[in-house]
């Protein structure tokens, strides 16, 4: 998420603890490559693509598994988590690269379902587009046209089964996949929200620094007045962001300003911060079409989202009538989908992960 890597924002606050002691008409083209045999059968490929939206060339992987000449396959478009976060699932201007997005894609590709992945803005080969002049006129709405737009792309593509389009959305993405879900037509007809942001950004970004307080105090390196006079710092430091106010981070440790200065302090970042915020997930939770086929993934060692706030958004998506929603609880599981001992570039997705994709997406595997 663009809130903060708690397990490397932990480490950073503790270090510093230790030392003061206290990311539009569709269009589109590409070339791939892949292979298939047999008469009748189209080869498995791997294409880059692009389409314009809002005067942003957007670039992507398309990727179709081999099938009948004629078939049509269900599809999906991957929504990435925040930050500059690129069609893979990576940041390598952080040196983050689990390759999160092309390991879902490659699960779906097995079950025979085709995926489009993209760059969004700030991130790969598309890169701040329209915006390179003004980063900060951004917003919300320009990251969900943006989806909007790799929906329709792949709407339009020639093998897509309309009926039986898809979004999976992972950590913040999947806050934006369900409000793709609302603004697109047709509805998808499933939605897998893997780790998704569950409530307000900046009430994340408040519960993520407030467990690594209560860490610092019981590692002993923080006392609990001290730990309470910032988290009070914190929230006030958020109720006059989200009131228009300047923002007071006096008496804050340097390690906390450091955090949230991306959402709270930089200019530039100000107007997507803000209207991201205005939206909550639960909110959009409640929006999405009756019927549609939901999977909510939620590891028990995942520090962002963890289990104990999931409720409210799945309570919210049942309310709206949706089928399911499945909730899997994943035990081991961390925000990056890796089980415990896997360091965060390994490229592989945990076991309990691809199980939950695999069921969610079976009744979209094509027959035969």
């Amino acid at each position: 998420m663009r809130v903060v890597r708690a397990a490397a924002a932990a480490a950073l606050l503790c270090a510093g603890l230790a030392a003061c002691s206290s990311a539009g008409a569709a269009s589109g083209s590409g070339s791939g490559s892949g292979s298939g045999s047999g008469s009748g059968e189209v080869a498995a490929a791997s294409q880059d693509v692009s389409f314009a939206v809002d005067g942003t060339k957007t670039y992507g992987t398309l990727e179709i598994p081999a099938h009948r000449s004629g078939q049509h396959l269900a599809a999906a478009v991957l929504l990435a988590g925040s930050g500059p976060t690129d069609r893979d699932g990576n940041q390598p201007s952080g040196n983050l690269t689990p390759q999160t997005l092309k390991l879902i894609a490659s699960v779906l590709a097995q079950q025979g379902i085709m995926t489009l992945r993209f760059d969004k803005y700030f991130s790969g080969q598309t890169g701040a587009g329209a915006f390179a002049s003004d980063p900060g006129s951004i917003d919300l709405n320009a990251y969900i046209r943006q989806a909007d737009a790799a929906y329709a792309f792949l709407l339009g593509q020639p093998a897509a089964d309309r009926q039986h389009m898809l979004v999976v959305g992972h950590s913040e993405g999947g806050f934006y996949a369900m409000l793709v879900a609302d603004t697109v037509s047709p509805h998808p007809a499933g939605l897998a929200l893997i780790e998704p942001q569950d409530q307000r950004i900046l009430s994340l970004l408040a519960m993520q620094l407030d467990e690594q307080l209560n860490s610092a105090v019981q590692q002993g390196q923080l006392s609990t007045s001290a730990a309470q006079q910032q988290a009070e710092g914190i929230s006030n430091a958020i109720a006059q962001f989200r009131a228009g106010q300047q923002v007071d981070t006096a008496g804050l440790l340097p390690q906390i300003v450091q955090q949230l200065t991306p959402e709270l302090l930089t200019p530039g970042n100000a107007k997507v911060s803000r209207t991201d915020d205005e939206v909550s997930p639960v909110d959009a939770a409640a929006k999405v079409a009756a019927g549609t086929r939901i999977l909510v993934t939620d590891g028990t060692e995942d520090t962002n989202v963890p289990p104990s706030t999931i409720s409210p958004l799945v309570r919210a998506l049942a309310g709206a009538g949706t089928a399911g929603p499945e909730l899997k609880v994943l035990t081991g599981v961390d925000h990056d989908l890796h089980m415990p001992g896997t360091a965060v570039n390994d490229a592989v997705l945990a076991p309990s992960v691809v199980a939950a994709l695999k069921a969610w997406a079976e009744p979209y595997a094509p027959a035969g």
